[in-house]
């Protein structure tokens, strides 16, 4: 049994998640000043002028219990000067459980390129507390938890934290464990979400790196099942966190937004890895069982206005499985946590779903529960944030130059060394290093980088995913764009004042309309591929359910697209897998179409949002094993194309 229970705290935090009855509330958690409301944002520069800005919502620092136990030594403020582009150095013992092998000093690791604005993320629950574990005169180490962890690392201290997360071990008095009291003690003492917002705060250069105050609500309601949210705050000091530990409801989390919103902060919540959620993160009902109705959609809808479509931990667009037509559906797809473990359910789980799902939803109740734009994010849980495949390996984020695996811990992350995976106490095979993909990233298009700014495009959600590309992409809907829109020197100007931008709604259908015209450009990262195409995928209310389909509405090169399938000749693949390199030879460096629905139907509502595709380059697998002089792993693709999501338009017809 205590297996069974050291699996469900396993199988469910972070890489995994936690799984958690409700106790009474942490009479021993610090005291913390007074929250700041937050200052309405107001600028005088104009929509036109908007800049995309690239960052990070999603990271783990020494602060989360798991990344403690991985052996993370990055603290928050590491984290955000690594993101900022500052050298930090990792410490030797991180390093040690990197490589395994012995290291004697500290390693120095920078980032590719600076990020604009940066999340820590750490996990809510017991924040901090196993920090005081580093500290051998601190009062956790004396604990007697403290005492049963002494010396133990890496998977013997996780099952041993878990067993004592859950409540099992200790002397238990009215029927609770002592652990539990030794937890608190060590949380209070750590005084970690005082050191998260310091962290934030110290690091916040307006103008250069904005930083965002925030947490990961670690909620998994069974085995293995993730519904984790990442909560963001407007403001430079915020209140203590709602946890999994409070309640691991997601309509509690809301009500928990909500009175922070009544006190004068703006926050937002964003679900993540939807993909592994069973189903659950976009159910057709609410948490308790019944079918979702319209304070639920509308409430849910407030509170989380936006969700991760990319991580390390695989794609939450589509799968082929629930998108049969989508010769691009198969990218980075992680539907199972751990290798050998049981396929998890697809419907419900996956965004583009979702989208189709609250169209129906909406035409029930009268209000859309999954009104969502898109980001993208790491979820890395070594403290550094990368995106890059270049510096990517399972699902760590690395500096390429300095911090690259070699040798035998090369050969596990490619599955070459036959050395087999780890046995959890269940028999379950550990994670699978090959599943791991790279780190994506949010776009938001903004006035200026400051905090007000940036969150302001995330609750508007002009915002964007990519798989980890700077490619920087805008989507605007509207009646009255012709084809020579973008001729025009001031057309995004003219795209604001006509028509709406990605994460909105298209205006009411003027008379004489017949289709409504969107928009596109996409441009090509400064350092990297070349684009094959834009697409603009379309889901509509058909009955009593939706339907879903792709239109190619620019490609490079003098492609055309095959009238009679909808389909596009491949864009050709320049890839040496040899060397690793490839050519810029094919493709395009922009990408802009001006596109009208030539299926529409004023009736149906409707919802479009577009990908932006690269053409192919090699994967972190590819790259690794070529620095390496490894043969390519067989269970990855060798090749990927990395790409972009745009937050969706809606239309919605106008009631008679």
């Amino acid at each position: 049994m205590l297996k069974i229970r050291y699996l469900l705290l396993a199988s469910a935090f972070a890489a995994v998640g936690f799984a958690f009855a409700a106790p009474e509330k942490d009479a021993t958690a610090p005291a913390s000043p007074p929250p700041h409301p937050t200052v309405p944002y107001h600028t005088d520069i104009p929509a036109a002028q908007r800049r995309a800005f690239f960052g990070e919502l999603h990271l783990h620092t020494i602060m989360s219990f798991d990344a403690w136990t991985f052996g993370t030594k990055v603290t928050p403020d590491m984290a955000y000067k690594f993101g900022r582009g500052d050298t930090v150095m990792i410490p030797a013992s991180q390093m040690q459980r990197l490589w395994f092998k012995p290291v004697t000093a500290d390693v120095p690791a920078k980032r590719a390129w600076p990020l604009d604005f940066m999340a820590v993320t750490d996990h809510s629950e017991y924040l901090g507390a196993f920090t005081q574990l580093d500290d051998p005169d601190s009062a956790f180490s004396h604990s007697d938890l403290g005492k049963m962890l002494h010396g133990q690392t890496g998977q013997r201290a996780f099952y041993a934290a878990a067993a004592a997360l859950l409540g099992e071990g200790g002397e238990m008095h009215g029927g609770k464990s002592s652990y539990v009291d030794d937890l608190k003690a060590a949380q209070a003492a750590a005084n970690g979400w005082n050191v998260e917002m310091k962290a934030a705060n110290d690091n916040y250069i307006p103008g250069k790196f904005t930083t965002l105050i925030g947490y990961e609500w670690t909620s998994s309601p069974g085995m293995g099942i993730h519904m984790h949210r990442n909560v963001i705050f407007d403001t430079d000091r915020a209140p203590m966190p709602f946890t999994a530990v409070d309640s691991n409801k997601p309509e509690d989390l809301w009500r928990y937004l909500d009175s922070v919103r009544a006190g004068g902060i703006e926050v937002l919540a964003i679900p993540h890895n939807s993909n592994l959620s069973d189903g659950r993160d976009f159910d057709w009902n609410m948490s308790d069982g019944k079918p979702i109705d319209a304070a639920y959609a509308s409430e849910r809808a407030l509170n989380e206005p936006l969700a991760e479509i990319v991580q390390t931990k695989g794609s939450s667009d589509t799968a082929p499985e629930l998108s049969p037509n989508d010769e691009f559906a198969n990218f980075e797809i992680m539907d199972r946590l751990y290798k050998g473990e049981t396929k998890t359910t697809l419907h419900g789980g996956f965004i583009r779903e979702a989208f189709g799902r609250g169209l129906v939803i909406e035409s029930r109740v009268g209000a859309n529960p999954f009104k969502m734009g898109i980001v993208g994010a790491s979820d890395i849980h070594n403290g550094l944030t990368v995106s890059d495949e270049s510096g990517a390996f399972g699902r760590n984020g690395l500096d390429p130059s300095t911090m690259l695996p070699t040798g035998d811990v090369a050969k596990n992350a490619l599955d070459q060394s036959g050395r087999p995976l780890g046995v959890r106490p269940n028999g379950q095979l550990e994670n699978d290093p090959l599943q791991g993909s790279s780190a994506g990233l949010t776009g938001v298009w903004a006035e200026e980088n400051t905090r007000g700014a940036i969150f302001a495009a995330l609750r508007r959600k002009e915002t964007f995913g990519t798989s980890g590309t700077r490619v920087r992409v805008r989507m605007f809907g509207g009646w009255g764009f012709d084809p020579k829109f973008l001729a025009s020197p001031d057309w995004v100007a003219r795209a604001y004042a006509q028509g709406v931008a990605m994460g909105s709604d298209l205006p009411v259908q003027p008379k004489g309309a017949k289709a409504p015209a969107f928009v596109l450009e996409a441009l090509k990262d400064p350092d990297g591929a070349n684009l094959d195409r834009i697409q603009i995928i379309k889901l509509w209310l058909e009955g009593d359910t939706y339907k879903e389909k792709i239109f190619n509405v620019a490609l490079s090169g003098r492609r055309k697209v095959d009238p009679r399938t909808g389909l596009a000749p491949v864009v050709g693949n320049t890839v040496d897998l040899k060397t690793g390199k490839y050519s810029n030879s094919v493709g395009a460096a922009t990408l802009s179409a001006v596109w009208r629905d030539p299926e529409f139907d004023p009736a149906k509502p409707a919802v479009y949002y577009a990908r932006v595709l690269e053409i192919p380059t090699p994967r972190w697998s590819t790259l690794l094993a070529i620095k390496n002089n490894l043969p390519l792993p067989d269970k990855a693709p060798a090749t990927i194309q990395e790409r972009a999501w745009t937050s969706p338009i809606w239309f919605t017809p106008q009631k008679t």
